[in-house]
Protein backbone atom coordinates (compact mmCIF):
# COMPACT_ATOMS: atom_id res chain seq x y z
CA UNK A 1 0.00 0.00 0.00
CA UNK A 2 2.83 2.38 0.91
CA UNK A 3 4.61 1.57 -2.34
CA UNK A 4 1.45 2.37 -4.29
CA UNK A 5 1.14 5.78 -2.61
CA UNK A 6 4.80 6.54 -3.30
CA UNK A 7 4.43 5.53 -6.94
CA UNK A 8 1.34 7.73 -7.24
CA UNK A 9 3.14 10.71 -5.66
CA UNK A 10 6.17 10.14 -7.89
CA UNK A 11 4.03 9.97 -11.01
CA UNK A 12 2.30 13.22 -10.01
CA UNK A 13 5.66 14.93 -9.43
CA UNK A 14 7.02 13.67 -12.75
CA UNK A 15 3.91 14.41 -14.80
CA UNK A 16 4.76 17.30 -17.10
CA UNK A 17 1.08 17.93 -17.79
CA UNK A 18 0.44 18.49 -14.09
CA UNK A 19 3.55 20.65 -13.79
CA UNK A 20 2.46 22.67 -16.81
CA UNK A 21 -0.96 23.10 -15.20
CA UNK A 22 0.64 24.22 -11.93
CA UNK A 23 2.86 26.71 -13.77
CA UNK A 24 -0.22 28.19 -15.42
CA UNK A 25 -1.95 28.34 -12.05
CA UNK A 26 1.01 30.23 -10.56
CA UNK A 27 0.90 32.70 -13.47
CA UNK A 28 -2.79 33.30 -12.73
CA UNK A 29 -2.05 33.73 -9.04
CA UNK A 30 0.46 36.48 -9.84
CA UNK A 31 -2.30 38.45 -11.56
CA UNK A 32 -3.43 39.51 -8.08
CA UNK A 33 -0.40 41.77 -7.44
CA UNK A 34 -0.55 42.91 -11.08
CA UNK A 35 -4.15 44.03 -10.56
CA UNK A 36 -3.11 45.86 -7.39
CA UNK A 37 -0.35 47.67 -9.30
CA UNK A 38 -2.87 48.56 -12.02
CA UNK A 39 -5.13 50.07 -9.36
CA UNK A 40 -2.14 52.01 -8.01
CA UNK A 41 -1.50 53.47 -11.48
CA UNK A 42 -5.12 54.66 -11.61
CA UNK A 43 -4.81 56.16 -8.13
CA UNK A 44 -1.67 58.08 -9.12
CA UNK A 45 -3.42 59.33 -12.25
CA UNK A 46 -6.25 60.64 -10.09
CA UNK A 47 -3.78 62.41 -7.81
CA UNK A 48 -2.14 64.05 -10.81
CA UNK A 49 -5.54 65.13 -12.11
CA UNK A 50 -6.34 66.63 -8.70
CA UNK A 51 -3.04 68.57 -8.86
CA UNK A 52 -3.92 69.81 -12.36
CA UNK A 53 -7.35 70.98 -11.17
CA UNK A 54 -5.79 72.76 -8.19
CA UNK A 55 -3.16 74.59 -10.25
CA UNK A 56 -5.65 75.46 -13.00
CA UNK A 57 -8.20 76.80 -10.51
CA UNK A 58 -5.63 79.31 -9.25
CA UNK A 59 -3.80 80.17 -12.48
CA UNK A 60 -6.53 79.76 -15.11
CA UNK A 61 -8.37 76.91 -16.80
CA UNK A 62 -8.29 75.95 -20.46
CA UNK A 63 -9.55 79.04 -22.26
CA UNK A 64 -12.23 79.22 -24.95
CA UNK A 65 -12.79 82.51 -26.78
CA UNK A 66 -16.31 82.87 -28.23
CA UNK A 67 -17.05 85.75 -30.55
CA UNK A 68 -16.82 88.68 -30.75
CA UNK A 69 -20.46 89.37 -31.50
CA UNK A 70 -22.57 92.49 -31.93
CA UNK A 71 -25.55 92.53 -29.56
CA UNK A 72 -28.33 94.95 -30.50
CA UNK A 73 -31.47 95.39 -28.35
CA UNK A 74 -34.88 95.78 -29.93
CA UNK A 75 -38.45 96.25 -28.68
CA UNK A 76 -40.67 93.23 -29.13
CA UNK A 77 -44.44 93.90 -29.08
CA UNK A 78 -47.33 91.49 -28.87
CA UNK A 79 -50.99 91.58 -27.90
CA UNK A 80 -52.88 89.28 -25.58
CA UNK A 81 -56.45 89.04 -24.46
CA UNK A 82 -57.26 90.40 -20.99
CA UNK A 83 -60.35 89.91 -18.83
CA UNK A 84 -63.44 91.11 -20.63
CA UNK A 85 -62.03 90.32 -24.06
CA UNK A 86 -59.95 93.50 -24.34
CA UNK A 87 -56.70 93.32 -26.30
CA UNK A 88 -53.64 94.59 -24.42
CA UNK A 89 -50.36 95.43 -26.14
CA UNK A 90 -47.27 94.42 -24.23
CA UNK A 91 -43.62 95.17 -24.93
CA UNK A 92 -40.35 93.56 -23.99
CA UNK A 93 -36.71 94.34 -24.73
CA UNK A 94 -34.95 91.49 -26.46
CA UNK A 95 -31.58 91.11 -28.19
CA UNK A 96 -30.41 90.14 -31.64
CA UNK A 97 -26.93 88.70 -32.23
CA UNK A 98 -24.83 89.55 -35.29
CA UNK A 99 -21.43 88.10 -36.13
CA UNK A 100 -18.63 89.98 -37.93
CA UNK A 101 -17.87 89.87 -41.62
CA UNK A 102 -14.14 89.46 -41.00
CA UNK A 103 -12.17 88.34 -37.95
CA UNK A 104 -8.38 88.20 -37.68
CA UNK A 105 -6.73 86.86 -34.53
CA UNK A 106 -2.99 87.03 -33.92
CA UNK A 107 -1.21 86.07 -30.74
CA UNK A 108 1.34 84.13 -28.77
CA UNK A 109 1.03 81.38 -26.17
CA UNK A 110 3.97 81.65 -23.75
CA UNK A 111 4.08 78.44 -21.71
CA UNK A 112 5.79 77.38 -18.49
CA UNK A 113 5.51 74.48 -16.05
CA UNK A 114 3.96 74.95 -12.62
CA UNK A 115 4.50 72.28 -9.98
CA UNK A 116 2.29 70.89 -7.26
CA UNK A 117 4.38 68.39 -5.33
CA UNK A 118 5.93 65.96 -7.82
CA UNK A 119 3.34 66.82 -10.49
CA UNK A 120 3.89 69.42 -13.21
CA UNK A 121 1.16 71.29 -15.08
CA UNK A 122 1.70 73.22 -18.36
CA UNK A 123 0.27 76.74 -18.03
CA UNK A 124 0.46 79.71 -20.36
CA UNK A 125 0.13 83.44 -20.74
CA UNK A 126 -1.96 84.25 -23.79
CA UNK A 127 -1.55 87.54 -25.62
CA UNK A 128 -4.03 88.14 -28.44
CA UNK A 129 -5.01 90.91 -30.82
CA UNK A 130 -8.48 90.59 -32.35
CA UNK A 131 -9.57 92.81 -35.21
CA UNK A 132 -12.25 92.76 -37.88
CA UNK A 133 -15.36 94.51 -39.10
CA UNK A 134 -19.15 94.35 -38.94
CA UNK A 135 -21.49 95.32 -41.73
CA UNK A 136 -24.65 97.19 -40.78
CA UNK A 137 -27.09 94.56 -39.43
CA UNK A 138 -30.21 93.82 -41.44
CA UNK A 139 -33.14 93.26 -39.07
CA UNK A 140 -35.48 92.45 -41.93
CA UNK A 141 -33.69 89.09 -42.25
CA UNK A 142 -34.90 88.31 -38.72
CA UNK A 143 -38.43 89.53 -39.43
CA UNK A 144 -38.07 92.64 -37.27
CA UNK A 145 -38.89 96.28 -37.88
CA UNK A 146 -35.82 98.58 -37.95
CA UNK A 147 -37.81 101.24 -36.10
CA UNK A 148 -37.90 99.03 -32.99
CA UNK A 149 -34.10 98.76 -32.83
CA UNK A 150 -32.10 100.59 -30.15
CA UNK A 151 -28.99 101.19 -32.30
CA UNK A 152 -27.37 103.47 -29.71
CA UNK A 153 -27.26 100.59 -27.18
CA UNK A 154 -25.40 98.13 -29.42
CA UNK A 155 -22.74 96.12 -27.58
CA UNK A 156 -19.53 94.44 -28.66
CA UNK A 157 -19.37 91.24 -26.60
CA UNK A 158 -16.86 88.41 -26.36
CA UNK A 159 -17.15 85.19 -24.39
CA UNK A 160 -14.20 84.06 -22.24
CA UNK A 161 -14.66 80.70 -20.53
CA UNK A 162 -12.53 81.66 -17.50
CA UNK A 163 -12.87 85.42 -17.37
CA UNK A 164 -11.31 85.70 -13.89
CA UNK A 165 -7.94 84.93 -15.55
CA UNK A 166 -7.97 88.23 -17.49
CA UNK A 167 -4.64 89.84 -16.63
CA UNK A 168 -5.22 93.49 -17.41
CA UNK A 169 -7.93 95.94 -18.33
CA UNK A 170 -8.50 96.39 -22.03
CA UNK A 171 -10.41 98.71 -24.32
CA UNK A 172 -11.75 98.29 -27.83
CA UNK A 173 -11.19 100.56 -30.80
CA UNK A 174 -14.59 100.97 -32.50
CA UNK A 175 -14.30 102.86 -35.79
CA UNK A 176 -11.22 104.58 -34.38
CA UNK A 177 -12.80 105.54 -31.04
CA UNK A 178 -11.70 103.90 -27.77
CA UNK A 179 -14.44 102.17 -25.77
CA UNK A 180 -13.86 100.53 -22.39
CA UNK A 181 -14.94 96.98 -21.70
CA UNK A 182 -17.28 96.07 -18.85
CA UNK A 183 -17.69 92.74 -17.01
CA UNK A 184 -20.12 90.16 -18.41
CA UNK A 185 -21.24 89.43 -21.95
CA UNK A 186 -24.33 91.64 -21.71
CA UNK A 187 -26.99 90.24 -24.01
CA UNK A 188 -24.65 87.66 -25.59
CA UNK A 189 -25.91 84.82 -23.42
CA UNK A 190 -24.63 82.16 -25.84
CA UNK A 191 -21.08 83.33 -25.09
CA UNK A 192 -21.20 82.42 -21.39
CA UNK A 193 -18.95 84.54 -19.18
CA UNK A 194 -16.84 87.31 -20.68
CA UNK A 195 -16.75 91.05 -21.29
CA UNK A 196 -18.67 93.60 -23.34
CA UNK A 197 -18.47 97.25 -24.43
CA UNK A 198 -21.33 99.59 -25.34
CA UNK A 199 -20.30 100.82 -28.79
CA UNK A 200 -23.50 101.99 -30.48
CA UNK A 201 -24.10 101.90 -34.22
CA UNK A 202 -24.49 105.41 -35.64
CA UNK A 203 -27.01 106.22 -38.36
CA UNK A 204 -25.60 106.08 -41.86
CA UNK A 205 -22.61 103.92 -40.85
CA UNK A 206 -22.49 100.84 -43.09
CA UNK A 207 -19.33 99.26 -41.73
CA UNK A 208 -17.75 99.32 -38.30
CA UNK A 209 -14.16 98.25 -37.72
CA UNK A 210 -12.99 97.03 -34.34
CA UNK A 211 -9.80 95.87 -32.67
CA UNK A 212 -8.73 95.12 -29.12
CA UNK A 213 -5.97 93.28 -27.25
CA UNK A 214 -6.63 90.46 -24.81
CA UNK A 215 -4.28 89.08 -22.15
CA UNK A 216 -5.26 85.86 -20.36
CA UNK A 217 -3.83 83.14 -18.17
CA UNK A 218 -4.75 79.57 -18.94
CA UNK A 219 -3.62 75.97 -18.76
CA UNK A 220 -3.63 72.75 -20.78
CA UNK A 221 -5.29 74.15 -23.90
CA UNK A 222 -6.71 77.12 -25.80
CA UNK A 223 -9.74 77.19 -28.14
CA UNK A 224 -11.53 79.63 -30.42
CA UNK A 225 -14.77 79.60 -32.41
CA UNK A 226 -15.17 80.61 -36.09
CA UNK A 227 -17.25 83.71 -35.41
CA UNK A 228 -17.06 85.48 -38.76
CA UNK A 229 -17.79 84.80 -42.39
CA UNK A 230 -14.02 84.51 -42.73
CA UNK A 231 -12.00 83.73 -39.60
CA UNK A 232 -8.20 83.80 -39.70
CA UNK A 233 -6.09 82.83 -36.69
CA UNK A 234 -2.30 82.92 -36.37
CA UNK A 235 -0.66 81.56 -33.23
CA UNK A 236 2.90 81.02 -32.13
CA UNK A 237 4.20 79.43 -28.96
CA UNK A 238 7.36 78.31 -27.19
CA UNK A 239 5.82 74.86 -26.59
CA UNK A 240 7.13 72.04 -28.75
CA UNK A 241 4.42 69.41 -28.31
CA UNK A 242 1.06 70.80 -29.50
CA UNK A 243 -1.97 68.66 -30.24
CA UNK A 244 -4.31 70.46 -32.65
CA UNK A 245 -7.93 69.78 -31.81
CA UNK A 246 -11.43 70.66 -32.94
CA UNK A 247 -13.37 70.69 -36.20
CA UNK A 248 -10.62 72.46 -38.13
CA UNK A 249 -6.90 71.77 -38.29
CA UNK A 250 -4.36 74.45 -39.23
CA UNK A 251 -3.86 75.11 -42.92
CA UNK A 252 -0.24 75.90 -42.12
CA UNK A 253 1.86 74.71 -39.20
CA UNK A 254 5.45 74.41 -38.18
CA UNK A 255 6.45 72.36 -35.12
CA UNK A 256 9.92 71.96 -33.61
CA UNK A 257 11.17 70.57 -30.31
CA UNK A 258 10.87 73.97 -28.63
CA UNK A 259 8.15 75.92 -30.49
CA UNK A 260 5.26 75.84 -32.92
CA UNK A 261 3.47 78.16 -35.30
CA UNK A 262 0.02 77.56 -36.76
CA UNK A 263 -2.47 79.32 -39.00
CA UNK A 264 -6.19 78.60 -39.44
CA UNK A 265 -8.39 80.01 -42.21
CA UNK A 266 -12.05 79.06 -41.72
CA UNK A 267 -15.10 80.04 -43.82
CA UNK A 268 -18.47 80.20 -42.10
CA UNK A 269 -20.00 77.56 -44.43
CA UNK A 270 -18.52 74.75 -42.34
CA UNK A 271 -20.23 75.65 -39.07
CA UNK A 272 -23.80 74.92 -37.93
CA UNK A 273 -25.08 78.38 -36.97
CA UNK A 274 -25.93 81.54 -38.97
CA UNK A 275 -24.53 85.05 -38.99
CA UNK A 276 -27.52 86.44 -37.10
CA UNK A 277 -30.15 85.12 -34.71
CA UNK A 278 -32.42 86.14 -31.86
CA UNK A 279 -31.27 85.35 -28.34
CA UNK A 280 -34.44 83.37 -27.58
CA UNK A 281 -33.43 80.90 -30.33
CA UNK A 282 -30.19 79.93 -28.56
CA UNK A 283 -27.06 78.75 -30.37
CA UNK A 284 -24.91 77.73 -27.40
CA UNK A 285 -24.72 74.04 -28.33
CA UNK A 286 -23.84 74.76 -31.96
CA UNK A 287 -21.21 77.34 -30.98
CA UNK A 288 -19.57 74.99 -28.47
CA UNK A 289 -19.48 72.28 -31.12
CA UNK A 290 -17.50 74.50 -33.50
CA UNK A 291 -14.45 74.98 -31.27
CA UNK A 292 -10.94 74.54 -32.60
CA UNK A 293 -7.55 75.11 -31.04
CA UNK A 294 -4.55 73.46 -29.48
CA UNK A 295 -3.81 71.35 -26.42
CA UNK A 296 -0.48 71.38 -24.61
CA UNK A 297 0.20 67.66 -24.27
CA UNK A 298 2.97 65.79 -22.50
CA UNK A 299 5.02 64.02 -25.21
CA UNK A 300 5.43 60.94 -22.99
CA UNK A 301 2.65 60.45 -20.41
CA UNK A 302 4.34 58.08 -17.97
CA UNK A 303 1.04 57.11 -16.32
CA UNK A 304 -0.46 56.12 -19.65
CA UNK A 305 2.73 54.22 -20.49
CA UNK A 306 2.66 52.45 -17.11
CA UNK A 307 -0.99 51.58 -17.61
CA UNK A 308 -0.28 50.10 -21.04
CA UNK A 309 2.76 48.15 -19.83
CA UNK A 310 0.77 46.56 -16.98
CA UNK A 311 -1.63 45.13 -19.57
CA UNK A 312 1.23 42.98 -20.90
CA UNK A 313 2.30 41.75 -17.45
CA UNK A 314 0.35 38.46 -17.53
CA UNK A 315 1.73 37.54 -20.92
CA UNK A 316 5.31 38.32 -19.90
CA UNK A 317 5.04 36.30 -16.68
CA UNK A 318 3.64 33.37 -18.65
CA UNK A 319 6.42 33.54 -21.25
CA UNK A 320 9.11 33.69 -18.54
CA UNK A 321 7.57 30.69 -16.78
CA UNK A 322 7.44 28.88 -20.13
CA UNK A 323 11.19 29.46 -20.51
CA UNK A 324 11.84 27.95 -17.08
CA UNK A 325 9.56 25.00 -17.83
CA UNK A 326 11.31 24.31 -21.14
CA UNK A 327 14.67 24.27 -19.36
CA UNK A 328 13.16 21.82 -16.89
CA UNK A 329 11.98 19.57 -19.71
CA UNK A 330 15.04 19.78 -21.95
CA UNK A 331 17.75 19.75 -19.31
CA UNK A 332 16.06 17.33 -16.88
CA UNK A 333 16.28 19.73 -13.96
CA UNK A 334 13.64 20.63 -11.39
CA UNK A 335 12.46 24.11 -10.41
CA UNK A 336 10.32 24.32 -7.29
CA UNK A 337 6.97 26.20 -7.49
CA UNK A 338 8.22 28.60 -4.81
CA UNK A 339 11.15 29.46 -7.09
CA UNK A 340 8.66 30.17 -9.87
CA UNK A 341 6.83 32.51 -7.49
CA UNK A 342 10.06 34.30 -6.54
CA UNK A 343 10.89 35.01 -10.17
CA UNK A 344 7.29 36.02 -10.83
CA UNK A 345 7.43 38.41 -7.88
CA UNK A 346 10.55 40.02 -9.37
CA UNK A 347 8.70 40.51 -12.67
CA UNK A 348 5.77 42.12 -10.82
CA UNK A 349 8.13 44.49 -9.00
CA UNK A 350 9.31 45.79 -12.36
CA UNK A 351 5.98 47.58 -12.92
CA UNK A 352 6.04 49.12 -9.45
CA UNK A 353 9.62 50.35 -9.97
CA UNK A 354 8.71 51.67 -13.41
CA UNK A 355 5.78 53.67 -11.99
CA UNK A 356 7.58 55.12 -8.97
CA UNK A 357 10.79 56.00 -10.82
CA UNK A 358 8.95 57.56 -13.78
CA UNK A 359 7.44 60.19 -11.46
CA UNK A 360 10.97 61.35 -10.64
CA UNK A 361 13.07 60.52 -13.72
CA UNK A 362 10.64 60.46 -16.63
CA UNK A 363 9.46 57.32 -18.37
CA UNK A 364 12.38 56.35 -20.67
CA UNK A 365 15.05 56.54 -17.97
CA UNK A 366 12.76 54.92 -15.37
CA UNK A 367 12.07 52.03 -17.73
CA UNK A 368 15.78 51.44 -18.31
CA UNK A 369 16.65 51.55 -14.60
CA UNK A 370 13.76 49.28 -13.61
CA UNK A 371 14.45 46.72 -16.33
CA UNK A 372 18.20 46.58 -15.51
CA UNK A 373 17.44 46.10 -11.81
CA UNK A 374 14.96 43.28 -12.45
CA UNK A 375 17.16 41.54 -15.03
CA UNK A 376 20.07 41.63 -12.56
CA UNK A 377 17.85 40.11 -9.86
CA UNK A 378 16.61 37.40 -12.24
CA UNK A 379 20.20 36.65 -13.30
CA UNK A 380 21.43 36.14 -9.74
CA UNK A 381 18.46 34.00 -8.75
CA UNK A 382 18.65 31.89 -11.94
CA UNK A 383 22.29 31.03 -11.21
CA UNK A 384 21.25 29.96 -7.71
CA UNK A 385 18.44 27.79 -9.13
CA UNK A 386 20.29 26.03 -11.94
CA UNK A 387 23.90 26.14 -10.67
CA UNK A 388 24.72 26.54 -14.33
CA UNK A 389 25.74 29.81 -16.00
CA UNK A 390 24.55 28.83 -19.47
CA UNK A 391 21.03 27.93 -18.35
CA UNK A 392 20.80 31.10 -16.26
CA UNK A 393 21.88 33.14 -19.28
CA UNK A 394 18.99 31.66 -21.29
CA UNK A 395 16.51 32.97 -18.70
CA UNK A 396 18.27 36.34 -18.53
CA UNK A 397 18.30 36.65 -22.32
CA UNK A 398 14.59 35.79 -22.50
CA UNK A 399 13.63 38.38 -19.85
CA UNK A 400 15.88 41.03 -21.43
CA UNK A 401 14.37 40.46 -24.87
CA UNK A 402 10.89 40.68 -23.39
CA UNK A 403 11.62 44.07 -21.81
CA UNK A 404 13.19 45.38 -25.02
CA UNK A 405 10.17 44.07 -26.92
CA UNK A 406 7.77 45.77 -24.47
CA UNK A 407 9.57 49.11 -24.81
CA UNK A 408 9.17 48.97 -28.59
CA UNK A 409 5.47 48.18 -28.17
CA UNK A 410 5.01 51.16 -25.85
CA UNK A 411 6.90 53.62 -28.06
CA UNK A 412 5.28 52.48 -31.34
CA UNK A 413 1.65 52.66 -30.27
CA UNK A 414 0.31 52.86 -33.82
CA UNK A 415 2.10 49.62 -34.74
CA UNK A 416 1.56 47.79 -31.43
CA UNK A 417 -0.89 45.26 -32.92
CA UNK A 418 1.43 44.39 -35.81
CA UNK A 419 4.53 44.17 -33.63
CA UNK A 420 2.68 42.17 -30.98
CA UNK A 421 1.23 39.59 -33.38
CA UNK A 422 4.54 39.11 -35.21
CA UNK A 423 6.39 38.80 -31.88
CA UNK A 424 4.00 36.15 -30.53
CA UNK A 425 4.29 34.22 -33.79
CA UNK A 426 8.09 34.19 -33.54
CA UNK A 427 8.00 33.15 -29.85
CA UNK A 428 5.71 30.21 -30.63
CA UNK A 429 7.90 29.24 -33.58
CA UNK A 430 10.97 29.30 -31.31
CA UNK A 431 9.29 27.06 -28.71
CA UNK A 432 8.20 24.63 -31.40
CA UNK A 433 11.71 24.54 -32.83
CA UNK A 434 13.34 23.96 -29.43
CA UNK A 435 11.01 21.03 -28.68
CA UNK A 436 10.80 19.56 -32.19
CA UNK A 437 12.71 16.36 -31.28
CA UNK A 438 11.34 15.93 -27.79
CA UNK A 439 9.43 12.71 -27.06
CA UNK A 440 6.72 14.05 -24.80
CA UNK A 441 5.60 10.52 -23.83
CA UNK A 442 9.09 9.77 -22.55
CA UNK A 443 9.33 12.99 -20.51
CA UNK A 444 8.90 12.22 -16.82
CA UNK A 445 9.44 8.46 -17.21
CA UNK A 446 11.19 6.56 -14.39
CA UNK A 447 14.35 6.04 -16.45
CA UNK A 448 14.73 9.29 -18.33
CA UNK A 449 16.97 9.75 -21.31
CA UNK A 450 20.19 11.73 -20.84
CA UNK A 451 19.46 15.46 -20.70
CA UNK A 452 20.02 17.64 -23.72
CA UNK A 453 22.83 20.19 -23.22
CA UNK A 454 21.61 23.69 -22.44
Amino acid sequence: MLDSVERLASSVRNSQMLRLFSVGLLALLLQIPIMMIGALVSERQERRQAAIVEVSSKWGNAQTITGPALVIPYIYRWTEAAAGGQQITRTETRNAIFLPQQLRVRGSVDTELRHRGIFSVPVYKLGLTLEGEFTRPSFSELGLEPAAVAWERAQLAIGISDARAIQQETAASWNGKPVSFLPGTGGFTDGGTGIHAVVGFADGVQRAQFSFPLSLNGSLGFYLTPSAQNTTVELQSNYGHPSFQGNWLPVERSVSDSAFQAKWSIPFLGRNYPQAWKTEVGMRKEIDGSRFGVELVNPVDHYRMAERSVKYAGLFILLTFATLWLIEVLARVRVHPIQYLMLGGALCLFYLLELSLSEQLGFPLAYIVASIAVVAMVAGYSIAIFHHIRRALIVVAAVSLLYAYLYILLMKEDYALLIGSVGLFLILALIMYATRRLDWYAVGARSPAPPEPL
